[in-house]
Protein backbone atom coordinates (compact mmCIF):
# COMPACT_ATOMS: atom_id res chain seq x y z
CA UNK A 1 0.00 0.00 0.00
CA UNK A 2 3.51 2.72 0.73
CA UNK A 3 4.36 1.79 -2.64
CA UNK A 4 1.18 2.95 -3.80
CA UNK A 5 1.25 6.44 -2.41
CA UNK A 6 3.83 8.52 -4.25
CA UNK A 7 2.79 7.14 -7.51
CA UNK A 8 -1.26 8.55 -6.28
CA UNK A 9 0.37 11.88 -4.89
CA UNK A 10 2.35 12.40 -8.23
CA UNK A 11 -0.94 12.15 -10.28
CA UNK A 12 -2.97 14.21 -7.72
CA UNK A 13 -0.21 16.94 -8.45
CA UNK A 14 -0.62 16.69 -12.19
CA UNK A 15 -4.45 16.76 -12.18
CA UNK A 16 -4.27 20.25 -10.02
CA UNK A 17 -1.51 21.75 -12.27
CA UNK A 18 -3.89 21.00 -15.56
CA UNK A 19 -6.84 22.14 -14.04
CA UNK A 20 -5.19 25.46 -12.72
CA UNK A 21 -3.51 25.68 -16.27
CA UNK A 22 -7.41 25.33 -17.84
CA UNK A 23 -8.71 27.96 -15.62
CA UNK A 24 -5.85 30.87 -16.39
CA UNK A 25 -6.35 30.09 -19.44
CA UNK A 26 -10.13 30.66 -19.78
CA UNK A 27 -9.32 33.76 -17.88
CA UNK A 28 -7.25 35.23 -20.29
CA UNK A 29 -9.58 34.74 -22.85
CA UNK A 30 -12.47 36.22 -21.21
CA UNK A 31 -10.80 39.10 -19.94
CA UNK A 32 -9.51 39.75 -24.02
CA UNK A 33 -13.20 39.34 -24.87
CA UNK A 34 -14.50 41.78 -22.62
CA UNK A 35 -11.99 44.59 -24.06
CA UNK A 36 -14.19 46.58 -26.56
CA UNK A 37 -12.79 46.17 -30.10
CA UNK A 38 -12.08 48.99 -31.94
CA UNK A 39 -13.74 48.93 -35.09
CA UNK A 40 -11.23 48.52 -38.32
CA UNK A 41 -11.15 51.52 -40.25
CA UNK A 42 -12.23 51.51 -43.71
CA UNK A 43 -10.21 51.78 -46.77
CA UNK A 44 -11.27 55.29 -47.30
CA UNK A 45 -10.10 56.37 -43.71
CA UNK A 46 -7.14 54.71 -43.90
CA UNK A 47 -5.77 56.17 -47.10
CA UNK A 48 -6.56 59.21 -45.65
CA UNK A 49 -4.38 58.32 -42.67
CA UNK A 50 -1.58 56.82 -44.73
CA UNK A 51 -1.22 60.12 -46.93
CA UNK A 52 -1.28 62.10 -44.10
CA UNK A 53 2.26 60.06 -42.98
CA UNK A 54 3.89 61.03 -46.09
CA UNK A 55 6.05 64.62 -47.08
CA UNK A 56 4.99 65.37 -50.74
CA UNK A 57 8.15 63.91 -52.37
CA UNK A 58 7.31 60.58 -50.50
CA UNK A 59 3.88 61.15 -51.79
CA UNK A 60 4.85 61.68 -55.35
CA UNK A 61 7.22 58.72 -55.32
CA UNK A 62 4.75 56.39 -53.86
CA UNK A 63 1.92 57.21 -56.54
CA UNK A 64 4.20 57.03 -59.25
CA UNK A 65 4.91 53.49 -58.39
CA UNK A 66 1.79 52.60 -57.95
CA UNK A 67 1.16 53.78 -61.24
CA UNK A 68 3.78 51.72 -62.53
CA UNK A 69 2.18 48.76 -61.34
CA UNK A 70 5.31 48.29 -58.79
CA UNK A 71 3.49 47.36 -55.65
CA UNK A 72 6.29 45.97 -54.04
CA UNK A 73 8.72 48.98 -54.25
CA UNK A 74 5.35 51.37 -53.26
CA UNK A 75 5.10 49.06 -50.22
CA UNK A 76 9.09 49.39 -49.27
CA UNK A 77 8.95 53.06 -49.56
CA UNK A 78 5.79 53.55 -47.24
CA UNK A 79 7.25 51.02 -44.98
CA UNK A 80 10.63 53.16 -44.94
CA UNK A 81 8.84 56.40 -44.91
CA UNK A 82 6.67 55.58 -41.87
CA UNK A 83 8.31 52.81 -39.73
CA UNK A 84 4.91 51.23 -39.64
CA UNK A 85 4.97 47.60 -40.02
CA UNK A 86 4.74 45.57 -43.43
CA UNK A 87 1.12 44.67 -43.13
CA UNK A 88 0.16 47.77 -41.99
CA UNK A 89 2.33 49.31 -45.05
CA UNK A 90 0.76 46.27 -47.58
CA UNK A 91 -2.95 47.87 -46.11
CA UNK A 92 -1.76 51.43 -46.25
CA UNK A 93 -0.61 51.36 -50.00
CA UNK A 94 -3.34 48.84 -50.93
CA UNK A 95 -5.72 51.69 -49.84
CA UNK A 96 -4.21 54.83 -51.55
CA UNK A 97 -4.08 52.80 -54.56
CA UNK A 98 -7.90 51.86 -54.73
CA UNK A 99 -8.49 55.56 -52.90
CA UNK A 100 -6.24 57.93 -54.29
CA UNK A 101 -5.66 60.88 -52.15
CA UNK A 102 -4.24 64.29 -53.33
CA UNK A 103 -0.91 65.43 -51.66
CA UNK A 104 -1.99 67.67 -48.40
CA UNK A 105 0.16 69.78 -46.28
CA UNK A 106 0.47 69.21 -42.60
CA UNK A 107 -2.08 72.43 -41.69
CA UNK A 108 -4.45 71.30 -44.45
CA UNK A 109 -7.74 69.33 -42.81
CA UNK A 110 -8.70 66.27 -44.56
CA UNK A 111 -12.04 66.81 -46.47
CA UNK A 112 -14.33 64.55 -46.47
CA UNK A 113 -15.44 64.59 -49.73
CA UNK A 114 -13.71 66.09 -53.05
CA UNK A 115 -15.53 68.02 -55.38
CA UNK A 116 -13.16 68.47 -58.58
CA UNK A 117 -16.02 69.04 -61.29
CA UNK A 118 -16.24 72.51 -60.81
CA UNK A 119 -12.64 73.43 -60.97
CA UNK A 120 -10.64 73.88 -63.71
CA UNK A 121 -7.40 71.32 -63.61
CA UNK A 122 -4.60 73.09 -62.11
CA UNK A 123 -1.79 73.74 -65.21
CA UNK A 124 1.56 72.35 -64.69
CA UNK A 125 5.12 74.13 -66.12
CA UNK A 126 5.87 71.44 -67.65
CA UNK A 127 4.36 68.35 -70.31
CA UNK A 128 3.91 65.32 -68.68
CA UNK A 129 3.61 62.38 -71.21
CA UNK A 130 1.63 59.03 -70.71
CA UNK A 131 2.01 56.00 -72.89
CA UNK A 132 0.09 53.17 -72.60
CA UNK A 133 0.61 49.74 -74.90
CA UNK A 134 -0.98 46.30 -75.90
CA UNK A 135 0.61 44.40 -78.55
CA UNK A 136 2.00 46.71 -81.53
CA UNK A 137 -0.73 49.47 -80.63
CA UNK A 138 0.76 52.50 -78.68
CA UNK A 139 -1.11 55.72 -77.33
CA UNK A 140 0.76 58.75 -75.87
CA UNK A 141 -1.29 61.55 -74.21
CA UNK A 142 0.74 64.47 -73.60
CA UNK A 143 0.02 67.67 -71.61
CA UNK A 144 0.65 70.14 -68.93
CA UNK A 145 -2.75 69.24 -66.80
CA UNK A 146 -1.86 65.47 -65.90
CA UNK A 147 1.13 64.26 -63.55
CA UNK A 148 2.15 61.30 -61.55
CA UNK A 149 -0.51 61.70 -59.54
CA UNK A 150 -3.55 62.08 -61.22
CA UNK A 151 -2.22 59.37 -63.95
CA UNK A 152 -1.75 57.15 -61.24
CA UNK A 153 -5.79 58.07 -60.18
CA UNK A 154 -7.09 57.38 -63.82
CA UNK A 155 -5.12 53.94 -64.13
CA UNK A 156 -6.36 52.86 -60.88
CA UNK A 157 -9.88 54.00 -62.35
CA UNK A 158 -9.36 51.84 -65.44
CA UNK A 159 -7.55 48.96 -63.36
CA UNK A 160 -10.91 48.89 -61.27
CA UNK A 161 -13.56 48.34 -64.26
CA UNK A 162 -14.51 52.55 -63.62
CA UNK A 163 -13.47 53.27 -67.82
CA UNK A 164 -16.09 55.72 -67.59
CA UNK A 165 -14.96 58.08 -65.07
CA UNK A 166 -11.27 57.39 -66.45
CA UNK A 167 -11.92 58.36 -69.91
CA UNK A 168 -13.54 61.76 -68.12
CA UNK A 169 -10.82 62.22 -65.85
CA UNK A 170 -8.17 61.52 -68.87
CA UNK A 171 -10.44 64.09 -70.93
CA UNK A 172 -10.76 66.66 -67.97
CA UNK A 173 -6.55 66.74 -67.93
CA UNK A 174 -5.28 66.43 -71.48
CA UNK A 175 -6.34 68.27 -74.49
CA UNK A 176 -7.74 64.75 -76.59
CA UNK A 177 -10.78 63.39 -77.35
CA UNK A 178 -13.54 60.93 -75.38
CA UNK A 179 -12.98 59.00 -78.53
CA UNK A 180 -8.93 59.27 -78.07
CA UNK A 181 -9.53 58.75 -74.41
CA UNK A 182 -11.48 55.51 -74.74
CA UNK A 183 -8.50 54.12 -76.97
CA UNK A 184 -5.92 55.08 -74.40
CA UNK A 185 -7.56 53.79 -71.48
CA UNK A 186 -8.46 50.53 -73.54
CA UNK A 187 -4.86 50.02 -73.12
CA UNK A 188 -4.45 49.94 -69.61
CA UNK A 189 -7.43 47.71 -67.85
CA UNK A 190 -4.80 45.33 -68.12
Amino acid sequence: MESLVAPVLILLAVVAGVILAIRTIGRRKAARGAEPAAPAPTPAELARTAAARLSEEEHRRLYALIAQGQAMAAIKLYYEATGEGLRASRDAVGALAAHPQPYRGPEAPPAAVEDDDDDEPQRFPYRYRAIASKGDVTREVSSNMLNDEIYGRIRTLARNGDTEAAVTALTRHSDISMKQAREFIELLDD
